[in-house]
């Protein structure tokens, strides 16, 4: 299979002359020869050719003086000729129009080449990636004549699932798409196994679209990969847009970068408020763009006599759409058989190895057409909540002056400011009730949280972050008065915080959405709901919801006293209770916004946006805790454009980079300590200890065929190449997808349970393919395959397994490995397993790349490096590709955090914090190399709907220092400002008062000032020569005495790449 895999079918192969099968069996007849077609000039000017000429710029040419020779002419032809117009089947980026090298897209009617241009993939595949297209004609005049390439069995034109087969006949092979066609189809006639796609190394095979020769591409326009893109993402808003719209004043302007530091809320709100507004409008223009019709509908009847409706989302199955449970739909029935109707509801069930139904529960029963199963069409519906309780948390944080203390407020905005201790009587014992006995490191972090208005606690894998969470929360209540706020940004988080607290014996409530009330959870007798269905405090309360349940609706009257009588019991439960749990989001719920939380406590806090994490802030909060670990997975940032400013960034990570050193949880209790000792070293300084032994992690019960026998890892070498998955914006490598089965299978036959292994891969292609895969080719029941939970990364944070199964998918010649360079990203896959871990890829791709290349190292020293059959694997001879990037230093020097970011800054060139012309505050280097880390995780692919949860993956592919990227908000040569804070502000509701002279940017001189805190409501009006970036029409600050600066401002741009169509928060 590896040597097929690797194997080219092109014009110059034995298939050369050949005739190809459509589904109607016509054959056409394919002329191999290579004929270089006259190609008449593009339509550039001379300059463009001078500008190509210069850079030397030209793919695959034998010799400078041909090259030399070729543009001369080129030039001399445009000098007599002038400019040529185009054919209008020239390709639309490059304007190529030789007929055998170009293909036609069916879905927007532009024309494209098999040229790869500038960019990793050809034109035509670049095209269709980006625009999620992927049906094609060729030309009428191309050797194969105006074919649209199509399944000979079931007539899918998919490109992405298209493949040939070769048939006995030299002169004929037959296109078969991937699944399932190709995977089931037997006849005498061809041999399945030799199944190969038609998109190779992200270009179209050359026998079937001729590469344009070197000639074309000489002459051609040279359009640049951001060019591309560019363009792409403005034929969404006008089909008819040319290059020179581009150039267009307001066309794809750039939204300003967060800074590190920040002036005052109004500017902190300038800048984040337009983010969220990008992100918002992009969100809402990809939910209510993803209708679907003809869907077929299966009837049922909930328990709560709510109807329900099952079906299959034919996008959802390509990967293209995400949905969650809680999500909203408008399903609308559009046939003839009844009158028209259309009813929301939420999403109750998503599919899963077992179905891939989904399931809808209606909110109104009433005229559901239930005799009807065809004709339907689904819509997302789209709700502005999470977006807009950011938006007004970040309003009130500039407006409310109670919103958070004075401390608070100022370490939020980077502000340098004395460190603070609360006066607080310790308690005996740092170990809750209810709760395991705490470690070391455990107990020094509660006992430095309950010391501190705010603080960062830093949870590797494994160290039981959640029971040290639970037992400061726990201290806190008892403690402080008022009631302590717990969040985090997903629901299951919140509903294991939820459980761990509650073991302590504190009164818990767990606030949900309304759409979340009828799904079933570990702590649904805590949720607010609930708790007010088992009220006994209302008897009148309780007939209404019995007659309700009976009734299934009430009178107007009745329904007025049971809203009222809802209210007046929820708010009696929240006052009561001692701590309140949901999500960052749900924080901004009404219910919420009479009361105020003195202490908050954020769990995961490094997987939220800032924005997202300042809703639950802003209730008043002057003690706050943030739990998370900034080395796994961070938010997932949707647009772009919001992602390459910085929205990627969390609020955990800004405040490392300032300098607030995290608290380190030490000890893990999960990995056998060989799992744990390569991400130890490598994203933790070495600083993890285990909790549990060697023996405690070795299942003697489970005859598994390790290499080493103590050493529960392999790293199992596949040589299989990778392939665009069906939906084109994902990959599938279905050599790595037979090993998988066979391992998973090896593992039940040693005694392992379907329940005890996860199978993780970056991919959504791959998941949905190892899915299908073992359930039609695995050797056992059928029912054990669809037992084993295959995911993603991101679906695996948090959470662990026995076994791990991680399939890399990646392996080509010179397309990269995408986001499997983001650290964060391989940490969370290599640190779910408690017994063992199995890795699958190709170490000749993989070693190009620093990060791998040690993980690579570290295997092979381990003798855990294999190959070979799973009965003889035997240590892998193969030699490692010397990584892109040469680290002069050892793997410690790539440690991120480590020290105080202010000392990594001053140690850095440029940056030397005590260097005048250095620079400083909001103005580090935009997009200096040291300083930020680019957004590249998918080359040239776009979205990887499901499989995407981080953007911020790093240049280097090692752990760095410093997140980015913060971006300067003063022009080049103009100066800021600097001021210092009266112990009056800093000191309020805070502990001790304190006075601090120093200069927020930590350099020069300051003037000492005094004013209250109610000052910060009133906006500056000018800096001297300074000016804010950013506006408002919240009023205006007095004028104080500040000390000008000068400040350089380095505002080079950095390519930055997103991919992804995620939620970035969650409605709680």
């Amino acid at each position: 299979m590896d040597t097929f895999d690797n194997f080219q079918y092109d014009s110059a192969s034995s298939y050369g002359g050949i005739g190809v099968v459509d589904d109607n069996s016509s054959v056409y007849t394919a002329n191999t020869q290579d004929n270089a077609s006259s190609v008449d000039l593009s339509s550039l000017s001379i300059s463009d050719y001078q500008s190509v000429a210069e850079n030397g710029h030209a793919h695959n040419h034998p010799s400078r003086g041909a090259l030399d020779e070729d543009f001369d002419a080129v030039l001399d032809d445009l000098k007599d000729e002038g400019v040529v117009d185009l054919p209008p089947h020239a390709c639309s980026y490059c304007g190529i129009h030789s007929p055998a090298s170009v293909v036609k897209c069916l879905i927007c009617s532009k024309w494209f080449c098999n040229s790869r241009g500038n960019t990793s993939a050809s034109h035509i595949v670049n095209h269709l990636v980006r625009a999620k297209h992927k049906e094609v004609i060729l030309h009428a005049e191309s050797p194969l004549g105006e074919t649209t390439p199509e399944c000979y069995n079931c007539g899918s034109k998919n490109v992405f699932m298209l493949g040939f087969i070769p048939a006995k006949s030299d002169t004929v092979v037959v296109l078969l798409c991937r699944q399932p066609c190709a995977a089931v189809s037997k006849d005498i006639s061809w041999n399945a196994q030799l199944w190969a796609p038609l998109i190779d190394d992200r270009s179209f095979l050359s026998w079937l679209v001729k590469p344009p020769s070197e000639t074309e591409q000489l002459r051609s326009r040279q359009i640049s990969f951001n060019q591309i893109n560019r363009l792409e993402d403005l034929w969404r808003e006008n089909a008819n847009a040319t290059l020179e719209d581009l150039e267009k004043p307001g066309v794809d302007d750039e939204p300003q970068p967060i800074l590190l530091r920040y002036e005052d809320a109004y500017q902190y709100q300038n800048i984040f408020g337009p983010l969220v507004k990008i992100e918002a409008d992009y969100d809402k223009r990809l939910k209510e763009s993803q209708t679907q019709t003809d869907i077929t509908v299966r009837w049922d009847l909930g328990l709560n006599q709510k109807r329900v409706a099952w079906f299959i989302l034919p996008k959802l199955e390509s990967g293209e759409v995400r949905l969650a449970v809680g999500d909203e739909l408008r399903l609308r029935y559009t046939g003839e058989m009844h009158k028209a109707w259309e009813g929301v509801g939420h999403v109750i069930k998503i599919p899963n190895n077992v179905s891939d139904e989904i399931g809808l529960e209606l909110r109104r029963t009433e005229g559901v057409p239930t005799e009807c199963t065809h004709n339907f069409a689904a819509d997302f519906v789209w709700k502005s909540t999470s977006f807009d309780r950011m938006q007004l948390a970040m309003k009130t944080f500039a407006v409310d002056e109670k919103s958070v203390s004075g401390y608070i407020y100022h370490k939020l905005l980077g502000h340098e400011l004395e460190p603070q201790v609360l006066r607080t009587q310790m308690p005996k014992r740092f170990s809750a009730p209810g709760l395991p006995e705490l470690n070391h490191s455990q107990m020094y972090a509660v006992k430095s949280v309950l010391q501190k208005p705010i603080s960062l606690i830093q949870g590797p894998p494994g160290t039981g972050k959640t029971v040290t969470s639970a037992s400061i929360v726990y201290h806190l209540a008892k403690m402080n008065p008022g009631q302590v706020l717990v969040c985090a940004p997903s629901n299951v988080a919140v509903d294991q915080l939820t459980e761990k607290i509650h073991n302590t014996g504190l009164k818990v409530v767990r606030l949900t959405a309304k759409s979340r009330e009828a799904l079933d959870s570990s702590v649904n007798f805590l949720t607010l709901h609930q708790q007010v269905a088992n009220s006994t405090t209302h008897v009148e309360l309780q007939k209404l919801i019995m007659l309700k349940t009976e009734q299934g609706e009430l009178s107007s009257n009745d329904e007025r006293k049971y809203k009222t009588l809802i209210r007046q019991c929820e708010k009696e439960i929240l006052s009561a209770a001692d701590v309140i749990c949901c999500t960052c989001v749900g924080a901004g719920d009404p219910r919420l916004s009479k009361l105020k939380f003195r202490t908050v406590l954020i769990d995961e806090a490094t997987q939220a946006a800032e924005p997202e994490c300042m809703i639950p802030l802003v209730l008043g909060c002057k003690q706050v805790v943030l739990v998370g670990d900034h080395q796994q997975l961070g938010p997932v940032i949707m647009n772009k454009k919001a992602a390459r400013a910085g929205l990627t960034q969390s609020l955990f990570e800004r405040l490392v980079v300032l300098g607030n050193r995290p608290i380190r949880l030490q000890v893990q209790y999960r990995m056998h300590p060989c799992l744990s000792e390569f991400p130890s070293n490598m994203f933790y300084e070495g600083t993890l200890q285990n909790g549990v032994t060697a023996p405690e992690r070795l299942r003697k019960n489970v005859d598994f065929p390790w290499p080493v026998p103590d050493t529960p890892m392999f790293f199992y070498q596949n040589l299989g190449q990778e392939e665009i998955s069906s939906s084109g914006t994902s990959f599938l490598n279905r050599t790595e997808a037979s090993n998988v089965e066979k391992i998973v299978t090896k593992f039940f036959k040693s005694g392992v349970v379907p329940a005890q292994i996860g199978v993780v891969t970056p991919y959504e292609g791959q998941r949905s393919y190892i899915v299908n895969y073992m359930q039609f080719n695995g050797s056992l029941k059928k029912d054990l395959y669809k037992e084993i939970e295959v995911a993603s990364v991101d679906a695996f944070q948090g959470r662990e397994k026995d076994y791990i199964i991680l399939s890399c998918v990646r392996s080509n010649e010179h397309q990269g490995i995408g986001f499997l360079n983001d650290p964060r990203r391989l940490n969370v896959a290599l640190t779910r397993a408690k017994y063992g871990v199995v890795i699958l890829g190709n170490p000749k791709v993989l070693s190009k790349h620093p990060l791998w290349h040690y993980l690579l190292t570290h295997y092979k020293e381990k003798n855990t490096l294999v190959e070979g059959p799973l009965n003889n694997l035997q240590p892998s001879m193969i030699q490692f590709s010397k990584p892109r990037r040469t680290l002069a230093k050892s793997m410690d020097h790539f440690r991120r955090h480590e020290t105080n970011a202010r000392d990594y800054l001053g140690s850095s060139p440029g940056t030397m914090l005590n260097d005048p012309n250095a620079r400083r505050s909001g103005t580090p280097s935009r997009f200096d190399a040291s300083f930020y880390r680019t957004h590249d995780p998918m080359g040239y692919i776009p979205s990887d709907v499901q499989s995407l949860r981080s953007q911020a993956t790093y240049s280097s592919g090692l752990p760095m220092f410093a997140p980015g990227p913060f971006g300067a908000a003063i022009p080049n040569g103009a100066k800021r400002s600097t001021y210092s804070y009266a112990s009056s502000i800093v000191s309020q509701d805070a502990g001790p008062s304190v006075t601090d002279n120093s200069s927020v940017v930590g350099g020069g001189s300051s003037v000492n000032m005094a004013y209250s805190q109610s000052d910060r409501l009133r906006r500056r009006t000018s800096f001297g020569s300074a000016s804010v970036t950013g506006t408002s029409d919240l009023g205006s600050l007095s004028q104080y005495d500040y000390k000008s600066q000068d400040e350089a401002a380095d505002l080079d741009d950095v390519k930055s790449q997103y991919a992804g169509t995620q939620s970035g928060v969650t409605v709680f």
